[in-house]
């Protein structure tokens, strides 16, 4: 006869054990990228939750929101302003997930050049993650106290466990940025693989011969949190590559 008692301890046991894969995709879509190419490319990506950089406000030819949205998806989106000369436009970061978001909040990260961090509360299991996504400055790969400025402000608001923070960072794994957030969260690709499409990214300041070989989009998690199987994928459509990776909660 089983004892009920060792019934119970088994069964709960179990409970503890079972682990919940998701997958976390980001990527910089490029506020001119060929949308038919990037469409194709998120519509067969099966991931759980996809961030996005360079997502417009108001651009009908680009309805990345709808796109999402028609896949399943619920979202949110921080636009912030941008001026370029007489070039005026909204883009920001959005976070996309098809579990259960239970809280959404928006951080300017810095009023000059209009950069934000937007963070999404999502129900994974008994858990609530901190899914937050961003999109620095782009200084040509050069050190700027502006963007100093905003990695600084990023991390001040970065919870200290269940914690998934993505984005383009605009910035090199040797630059005061990524090695600040290294000290306090896990790089889920510490091979730093390239992250940019040679045949898209046009960077007139930036040093010449060196764009494919250059990363800037990145996946931290707190180390609480297991990261495996990070990928760069080969999509077109944009000047930087999809990037995912698989974390256990």
């Amino acid at each position: 006869m089983l004892d009920i008692g060792f019934i119970g301890v088994l069964i709960s046991s179990i409970k503890l054990n079972i682990f919940m894969r998701i997958k976390i995709l980001s990527w910089n879509l490029w506020t001119e990228g060929k949308f038919n190419l990037i469409a194709d490319f998120l519509k067969t990506a099966d991931a759980d939750i996809v961030g996005l950089q360079e997502v417009l406000d108001d651009d009908p030819q680009r309805n990345v929101i709808g796109l999402l949205k028609g896949l399943g998806y619920e979202g949110v989106f921080a636009p912030a302003r941008k001026e370029v000369g007489k070039e005026i436009w909204n883009d920001g970061p959005a976070i996309f997930s098809k579990l259960k978001i239970v809280e959404t909040k928006t951080y300017m990260l810095s009023e000059i050049s209009g950069r934000a961090a937007v963070k999404a509360d999502v129900q994974i299991g008994n858990k609530i993650i901190h899914i937050f996504n961003t999109h620095l400055k782009h200084t040509h790969q050069q050190e700027t106290e502006l963007q100093n400025l905003q990695a600084e402000n990023l991390i001040k608001i970065l919870p200290k466990e269940n914690t998934i923070l993505m984005g383009d960072f605009n910035a090199t794994p040797g630059s005061s940025v990524i090695k600040e957030m290294a000290e306090i969260m896990v790089d889920s690709d510490p091979a730093s693989t390239p992250t940019l499409n040679p045949a898209l990214f046009d960077c007139s300041g930036c040093e010449a011969g060196k764009i494919a070989n250059t990363r800037l989009d990145y996946i931290f998690t707190t180390k609480d949190i297991k990261a495996s199987s990070f990928k760069v994928h080969s999509a077109a459509g944009s000047d930087h590559l999809p990037i995912s990776v698989i974390i256990t909660v």
